[in-house]
């Protein structure tokens, strides 16, 4: 027994130097309050939204959680409010399967709020669901529902200066391609559903960089950010016997939220990054993304699509 006990002891030692120096990554260390500022955060209701949307409270910042479950919305401000001792966190319904829910959130909230600071696009999925534009749904969920938005609430940014976009994009980009052709259609399969999550993932990563080429000289920045690998909800749609496989793997090898989080917050509040507008961060630091992701040409194509696919333009 003594030398079973020992044995574990040693594993659970390695495992916890493995998590702490390999795994979770850097740590925000931005004191920057936010006090007065409003902030949106897509998906701010489950996982790294939720943990930066409870770190911005703990800030002082005015919180909106835009979710696509009234319930699970409400339940997450319900928390914030109560761990965080701020009152000004509220639910906003927004559905990015719906762009005619993008749309409505945008009116509610230009009617309702006098500013935006900090506007961070941070919901995504990994597959399934319903597709009610009949675009790719992976796609449409992870930028093009995202891309409306910011095209909808850029003036309320641009009036409330200095303010940034920070994007949840992913290392998964490393995978993905920009097919013009296909990039709208719906896909079967897992493996098709995950090569569109690695697509979206470098749309992200490229749209930072022309919205950045695009907001020059305006005193809005914009960040693309990889998370790190992390346990949570995004691959909820996944077949049960996958599932059954992917959830020990996540809990033993993968970020907890709060950990996953962290790029994000030091993109939405660390003093200094303006120098880099458009650029790609890992644990808190400017990376360079795969060639792909800083392809100027397809990132201007990419943004002239995008907006056509969503009603911006004929």
């Amino acid at each position: 027994m003594t030398t079973v006990l020992l044995v574990l002891g040693l594993l659970l030692g390695l495992y916890a130097l493995l998590y702490y120096n390999c795994i979770r990554g850097a740590k925000c260390r931005a004191q920057s309050s936010l006090r007065g500022k409003t902030v949106v955060i897509t998906g701010g209701n489950t996982g790294i939204g939720k943990m930066t949307a409870l770190d911005l409270a703990q800030r002082k910042a005015r919180v909106i959680l835009a979710c696509r479950s009234r319930a699970r919305g409400e339940a997450a401000v319900y928390d914030i409010r109560r761990e965080s001792g701020n009152n000004e966190v509220l639910f906003m319904s927004l559905d990015l399967a719906s762009l005619d829910s993008v749309r409505a959130f945008a009116e509610t909230f230009l009617r309702s709020e006098p500013r935006l600071d900090i506007l961070i696009n941070n919901a995504g999925i990994g597959a399934g669901g319903r597709k009610e534009d009949g675009f790719n749904l992976v796609f449409q969920v992870n930028h093009l529902g995202h891309f409306l938005l910011t095209h909808l609430l850029l003036e309320r940014l641009k009036l409330s200066v200095p303010s940034r976009v920070v994007i949840v994009a992913s290392s998964a980009h490393r995978s993905g391609k920009i097919d013009f052709e296909n990039l709208q259609k719906p896909v079967e399969g897992i493996l098709q559903n995950f090569q569109a999550y690695c697509n979206s993932k470098l749309a992200n990563i490229l749209y930072a960089r022309e919205l950045a080429n695009k907001l020059e000289g305006t005193d809005v920045t914009c960040y693309a950010v990889h998370p790190g690998f992390v346990n949570t909800e995004l691959f909820r749609y996944i077949p049960i016997w996958l599932w059954l496989f992917f959830v020990p793997i996540s809990w033993l090898f993968f970020r907890d939220p709060t950990d996953g989080a962290q790029t994000s917050i030091y993109c939405a509040t660390q003093e200094g990054i303006e120098m880099f507008s458009g650029r790609y961060f890992v644990d808190c630091r400017v990376q360079d993304p795969r060639p792909p992701a800083r392809d100027d040409a397809v990132a201007k194509k990419l943004w002239e699509v995008s907006e056509r696919m969503v009603g911006l333009t004929a």
